[in-house]
């Protein structure tokens, strides 16, 4: 899927926000719009203030009224073990978005889905990988919306 501006991130982050709870695995170099897409997602519940990549803080959770989101960024961690001091298992009963989750290794979360972003021209290649039913049902969804400008 190719995904041409940051505005259209956006929207499709917002597309996820059905998500209830469960585990987004975002994956791409820097600067291809994981935490546009975190943005977007946010956005659709209803958050109003700055969205920013946790990359010091590691997670940074938003809380609504029905669960909490945590957003996650293991890009400049040190040690995988690093996510058990941070109790990442007190993390699990949300919705977990995590950009560069393969720093984590075998302690982050299994994803529900994976998106893979990577830089097409000024655009982006968005490419999706379901694990679950959840991650299916949201694949299915987000391919059923058309891309726009």
């Amino acid at each position: 899927m190719i995904i041409p501006n940051a505005t259209a991130m956006e929207s499709l982050g917002g597309s996820l926000a059905n998500l209830e709870q469960g585990f987004i695995h975002l994956c791409g170099d820097l600067g291809t719009g994981k935490t546009t897409l975190v943005r977007g997602f946010l956005r659709a519940l209803g958050y109003e203030g700055i969205v920013k990549s946790p990359t010091y803080t590691i997670v940074e959770p938003y809380y609504f009224d029905k669960y909490t989101v945590y957003h996650f960024d293991l890009y400049r961690l040190g040690d995988p073990e690093e996510l058990e001091y941070l109790g990442i298992r007190d993390y699990l009963n949300g919705i977990c978005l995590i950009e560069w989750p393969e720093k984590g290794q075998n302690f982050t979360p299994k994803p529900d889905i994976k998106i893979y972003i990577s830089h097409y021209g000024t655009a982006r290649f968005l490419e999706m990988r379901a694990y679950t039913e959840i991650g299916k049902k949201l694949q299915t969804y987000i391919k059923s919306i058309p891309c726009q400008e």
